[in-house]
């Protein structure tokens, strides 16, 4: 997906606009009004991911038409073009989840910039943290989908399944967001990693994309230790007051995957596909309470900084051929 629709009733605003972005590489689709601009949505649901609408227009108006583009493929970037830039069309606009305003008149530097920028915080601001999300607002390209190698990471609460059956559904979803979910974000956020998804009681973290530096294992592990660390912490206070404790078992694996944003019309995700994120998944499986797991490619790129032991060469299941694997005891001092 790379298309972009303007609708708009001035053909001058119309030909203005598809001349200052036809260079960001997006294929462009134009429309004269409201009507035409859902039906070219419905025509072409799978090309388009930014639609950049008028609001004071002849029959349907922007917000009318944004809102019905939201129902037909909620994924869209919905941005409103106005010259009436007042506070109510703003609260309005609001309500109805549009993602951001273009004022006219518009500089061409700036409205591609801007662009950029709430097609970016809509599809990553929850995944991605501040700095990762700066650099990507440079080249949104970076989402695409290609290969890359990555390093991928999974959390995973020992015996779940037991513990849920005893805690109240809302005690629990309270319990989760407060002692795990939440700071195990803040510390995958602190290395920049990618917050893929959570899975149950599951985190899936991706190192390297959308943005690679030359040390993504490192920071992967760097991660993991400090996850520990926490929730070692969180669990002793936990403790204290008499409260159960977080057991987590953490793996990583290192390798060439597929990324990019997938999903239907009606969600999508940005995510990894490939043999290192089912290692990575495995080896979270086995690991047992406080342990961090991770695979031979990984250990080669971080031995000279993390303390690790080799545990014996292993069959995992579902992978179909016997790995090494190492148990990281901590940071070399």
């Amino acid at each position: 997906m790379n298309g972009l629709l303007i609708v708009d009733d001035e053909e001058g605003i119309r030909r203005s606009l598809n001349k200052a972005l036809q260079r960001e590489g997006y294929s462009i689709f134009l429309a004269q009004d409201g009507n035409e601009g859902i039906k070219i949505v419905i025509e072409n649901v799978d090309e388009i991911d930014i639609v950049i609408s008028d609001l004071k227009m002849p029959g349907l108006d922007g917000i009318e038409t944004l809102s019905a583009i939201g129902n037909i493929n909620p994924e869209i970037t919905r941005i409103v073009l106005t010259g009436y830039g007042t506070m109510e069309s703003a609260i309005q606009a609001t309500n109805e989840g549009i993602d951001g305003f273009l004022t006219k008149p518009f500089d061409n530097i700036e409205i591609r910039a801007k662009i950029r920028e709430y097609f970016l915080k809509k599809h990553l601001k929850q995944f991605v943290s501040t700095q990762i999300l700066q650099e990507l607002q440079k080249d949104p390209r970076t989402i695409r989908s290609r290969k890359q190698r990555t390093t991928i990471l999974f959390t995973d609460i020992r015996g779940f399944s037991s513990i849920s059956e005893e805690i109240d559904p809302q005690e629990l979803a309270i319990f989760l967001n407060r002692y795990y979910f939440t700071p195990l974000s803040d510390i995958i956020f602190e290395y920049n990693g990618t917050l893929d998804k959570h899975i149950g009681d599951s985190v899936m973290v991706i190192y390297g994309a959308p943005v690679s530096y030359n040390d993504d294992a490192l920071r992967a592990v760097l991660t993991a230790v400090k996850m520990q660390e926490r929730i070692a912490q969180v669990s002793a206070n936990l403790g204290s007051l008499g409260m159960m404790s977080i057991p987590m078992g953490i793996g990583i694996s290192t390798g060439e995957v597929v990324v990019g944003i997938f999903g239907s019309t009606r969600k999508k995700e940005y995510t990894a596909i490939g043999s290192p994120v089912n290692i990575a998944a495995r080896l979270e499986k086995i690991a047992l309470e406080g342990q961090i797991l991770i695979s031979e490619d990984t250990f080669q790129e971080v031995y000279h900084e993390i303390e690790a032991e080799e545990i014996d060469i292993v069959n995992i299941r579902g992978i179909g051929r016997k790995m090494r694997i190492y148990n990281v005891l901590g940071v070399k001092s």
